[in-house]
């Protein structure tokens, strides 16, 4: 019975690329702050894009950040874990899916900082405010490239 269900194990993990791309999204783990409300209002744009299985953690996410191996120069108030990556900050979910569409060989994306505008950080307190940001690829050796930018 274990060796069925080790097979089983291997043959789901083999196809969760293709199920993601058919739209069924991956657990998200949530590290943040208790007070955070703009990291309850990203967590809400996740739902709201389809990812509906969201575990959170409201301790802070320093340890999270620093265990899950993201640079502290990217910080943002909140730290995730989605799939096989990290996201931190506010990253928009429509490219979170194409990272996890692409099966990019990277650590994850970040979006450091807290641009007004960025998911969670544009509702109405914020006037209507859109500051431009990047959303950055990191790589797993800690570098960098501009993944997407918001303008």
């Amino acid at each position: 019975m274990k060796r069925r269900t080790a097979w089983m194990a291997l043959a789901s993990a083999g196809m969760a690329p293709a199920l993601w791309a058919q739209g069924a999204l991956p657990k998200v783990v949530v590290w943040k702050g208790p007070q955070c409300g703009c990291c309850k209002d990203w967590i809400e744009h996740l739902r709201q894009q389809g990812f509906s299985d969201i575990q959170v953690h409201e301790d802070g996410n320093d340890e999270a950040r620093q265990r899950l191996k993201m640079p502290l120069a990217l910080g943002s108030c909140h730290t995730a874990q989605i799939g096989r990556y990290v996201i931190e900050g506010h990253v928009p979910a429509a490219d979170i899916k194409r990272l996890l569409k692409n099966q990019t060989d990277a650590l994850g994306l970040a979006v450091p900082g807290m641009p007004v505008g960025s998911p969670g950080m544009d509702g109405p307190a914020y006037g209507g405010r859109h500051d431009p940001y990047e959303v950055l690829l990191v790589r797993r050796d800690g570098s960098t490239r501009v993944f997407q930018t918001y303008r």
